[in-house]
């Protein structure tokens, strides 16, 4: 089919927006606008949406995987919610299947995401744990990079760095992540609050229970009421009640 193809390596992040303005749709893009919370005061204030599908930016992405590294980054400064998904897409796909690549792909990441460009939920999550994540996992060296998003105040890099810990839940280990969670339990966000519930009931659900309950004896009292229903979701009722008490 034409929409597997591969495009050349010299295609240009134009060709990409092209393909995903064709397939614009302003009903749609309305209702996104809503939903990502792109109004004054809110989070996603500004944000321009073509009203695409997830799977129809994924076809696109599909087409353009060849896409060079410093294109994919000028598809992240764009205005546009989808060509700004698009971009980050075709970067977690070549960080999958080109190791040579991956420093210059976490250089770049990096870079978009303390420009602001990484700054809505959907964009934090279908990218951190995939490129910063995991190439922390590869680089234990490195792994006070996560320490630095979660301490930063910015609401999309401290999320980036709490969904990065997932790469590490994915993998069996539960220890990152508990650290950084503690590190932000005071952050009342609706947006953290969710990122850290959900990263504690993986941990709970993937790797170790017994470690998400102690961690939750500890410190249920502190934490605010999202996180700690988020955390206990998979629990039996009677210790989902429990812990739930403590607060």
């Amino acid at each position: 089919m034409t929409d597997e193809r591969n495009a050349p390596a010299d295609t240009t992040a134009g060709e990409v927006r092209l393909a995903l303005d064709g397939l614009a749709d302003p009903a749609a893009a309305e209702r996104s606008r809503r939903f990502f919370k792109t109004g004054p005061g809110e989070y996603g204030e500004g944000d321009e949406f073509l009203g695409l599908r997830v799977p129809q930016t994924r076809a696109v992405v599909r087409r353009f995987r060849t896409l060079p590294i410093g294109q994919a980054r000028v598809l992240l400064d764009s205005p546009v919610h989808e060509h700004r998904l698009a971009g980050l897409l075709i970067l977690v796909d070549r960080f999958g299947r080109d190791r040579d690549a991956r420093d210059r792909i976490v250089a770049c990441y990096l870079d978009a995401l303390r420009c602001g460009r990484v700054n809505n939920w959907d964009l934090v999550d279908a990218s951190a744990d995939r490129i910063v994540g995991e190439w922390v996992r590869d680089n234990p060296a490195e792994a006070g990079l996560l320490t630095e998003l979660v301490d930063d105040p910015d609401l999309w890099r401290r999320r980036a760095g709490l969904l990065a810990s997932f790469a590490f839940i994915r993998h069996g280990t539960a220890e990152p992540t508990l650290t950084l969670v503690a590190r932000v339990l005071d952050d009342r966000r609706d947006l953290i609050q969710k990122a850290a519930g959900w990263m504690l009931r993986e941990v709970g659900k993937r790797v170790d229970r017994d470690a998400l309950v102690r961690f939750l004896d500890a410190r249920a009292a502190a934490m605010g009421r999202t996180a700690l229903s988020y955390a206990t979701e998979h629990l039996d009722a009677a210790e989902r009640a429990r812990l739930r008490a403590l607060r």
